[in-house]
């Protein structure tokens, strides 16, 4: 995706959803720059 490449990210994850590593390892293939991830409990 060309849309992302190059880009820097922050992730925000969700304890009961969808944790930041899983969108990292997704993101990795986009060419995105990850600078911060994270998995938060958001009560």
């Amino acid at each position: 995706m060309a849309v992302l490449q190059g880009k820097k990210v922050a992730i925000l994850g969700d304890r009961d959803g969808i944790p930041g590593m899983a969108i990292e390892e997704c993101l990795k293939a986009t060419g995105a720059e990850v600078v911060f991830s994270t998995t938060e409990c958001f009560v």
